[in-house]
């Protein structure tokens, strides 16, 4: 037996142990509230019911952002609270934090007028106190042709310049359960939950090893439901949740080579052009969803949806799916109101809810990416004042998070392909299937246009470290090929 299935069995073995907090879900969310809960000295076990960062916490647009749309949504408290955050989490996980200017072109006759865009960048400014660096400006047209090669320059009126930040999602989920392993915190991936009742005080709560079929009961004083997606689904969930999807594609940089991030105006949707090392993140599209979030895809719609309006702004370009690398879609779990609306996806707030479902479950669910620290550190001081613990202060806001030596493992960009970061995401990171390398640790599949001939290459690296036999190897090969979604000709 290898040392990471020991040290999975041994995890597996603390089952008939107590915790103070059992949390579902292995998204950000999840990940956040293992980390601040450990820091504070809580016994917590936290479950996923697949890969850690395996739903939305995988499929977002990589950003950390305040959000300069919300704006005008009137959602001033929860741009100033994403700022705060954003630049928290620059000084926390400086390696998982790249600064990127923005820009935003402005269009006469359609789209946001540029009066606008420069207010909105200053209240922006305003808003954001000093958390945010002061570096909007006002472009005029000629500026933006000059610094944006290829944009369309019919009836260009200028644009606006502003600062936010490049990070790796799901990298910053694995970081931070590290972070919450180092403090103590029991994590296991692939153990669905699946029942729980409350007797004696504590919560008695069923689930099941996915990988050995065997059910485990684990009881903890407090449960902490942050399934994301599919929170609503749970027994004693409160949760009311309206899906939306975005859907992301990725081309080669030298085909759309931006210097900075490039916000695109289509009504009330956006979309961004963003570079990221030598390729570019075109996304995302805003729909409603009311799927399954474990199988959404992206369509030929969304695809079409997004070079339609890439090649609207860079009609020079003429990117088709022929220049495309990879794809990938999720589902952003928002919050639903109160009453039936009609609200388009792209105006649903973005704010996050934490409620006592039942005396000691907690269910957390909305928010953003960039929010996820504070919304973790709400919901333990939650945990806190049932448990009528007096627990220290979070220091989550203090405390950096664990990053590798190697800043070109655990960065923005994918590591080198090597098998010695295999072998490290196998030992260190919970790497169970070909997958939760090639899609999460490492970011390969998303990079590199030839994916087929990676996974063949990092599946016997992974056959040597985990024990596969001929078997074995062929069957992650032909889950990856099955899970993973790929660029149709």
């Amino acid at each position: 037996m290898t040392d990471s299935a020991t040290s999975r069995q041994q995890a597996l073995q603390r089952r008939d142990s107590e915790f103070d907090v059992l949390v579902i879900g292995g998204g950000i969310v999840g990940a956040g509230v293992a980390r601040d809960a450990a820091l504070r000295g809580l016994r917590i076990a936290l479950v996923e019911q697949a890969d850690f960062a395996s739903g939305t916490s995988s499929r977002s647009s990589r950003l950390l952002h305040g959000g300069l749309r919300y704006l005008e949504q009137g959602e001033i408290a929860l741009v100033r609270e994403a700022s705060k955050e954003k630049m928290l989490l620059s000084r926390l996980a400086p390696h998982l934090s790249q600064p990127l200017p923005f820009v935003f072109p402005s269009w006469n006759g359609s789209g946001r007028p540029l009066w606008k865009l420069a207010v909105g960048t200053q209240l922006y400014e305003l808003i954001c106190g000093g958390w945010n660096p002061r570096l909007a400006s006002i472009w005029s047209a000629k500026r933006l042709l000059a610094e944006i090669p290829g944009l369309r320059r019919e009836d260009l009126g200028g644009g606006v310049r502003y600062l936010d930040a490049l990070t790796n999602d799901a990298r910053l989920v694995i970081d931070t359960l590290r972070s919450a392993h180092q403090g103590g915190a029991l994590l296991l991936n692939y153990v669905r939950f699946e029942s729980s009742d409350r007797s004696g005080g504590k919560w008695h709560c069923s689930v099941r090893d996915v990988l050995s079929e065997k059910t485990l009961e684990l009881r903890a004083k407090t449960v902490v439901n942050a399934a994301g997606a599919w929170a609503s689904g749970l027994p004693h969930s409160r949760v009311r949740l309206r899906l939306t999807k975005g859907a992301h594609i990725v081309a080669d940089r030298s085909r759309l080579p931006v210097p900075a991030a490039v916000v695109l105006s289509q009504g009330d949707r956006i979309l961004f052009v963003i570079p990221w090392g030598e390729r570019v993140i075109l996304g995302t599209t805003d729909t409603e969803y009311t799927g399954d979030p474990s199988d959404v895809r992206t369509e030929a719609s969304d695809v079409e949806y997004i070079l339609e309006v890439v090649n609207s702004a860079f009609p020079r370009i003429g990117l088709t799916r022929a220049d495309l690398i990879s794809s990938w879609a999720g589902v952003r779990p928002l919050i639903a109101p109160e009453t039936n609306s009609t609200e388009a996806p792209s105006d649903i707030s973005r704010k996050h809810e934490i409620r006592v479902a039942e005396p000691g479950w907690i269910d957390v669910a909305g928010g953003k990416l960039t929010t996820y620290r504070l919304m973790a550190e709400q919901v333990v001081d939650q945990l806190g004042n049932f448990l009528d613990a007096k627990l220290p202060r979070s220091r989550t806001a203090t405390t950096p998070i664990l990053a590798l030596a190697d800043r070109s493992f655990s960065g923005v960009l994918p590591p080198p392909l090597a098998a010695d970061v295999v072998r490290r995401c196998c030992r260190d990171e919970w790497a169970i299937h070909l997958d939760d390398i090639l899609l999460r640790r490492t970011s390969w599949h998303f990079y590199h246009s030839n994916q087929s001939e990676i996974a063949r290459t990092v599946a016997p690296w992974m056959a040597d470290e985990l024990g596969w036999d001929a078997a074995q190897t062929q069957g992650e090969l032909e889950r990856y090929f099955r899970t993973a979604e790929f660029i149709a000709p």
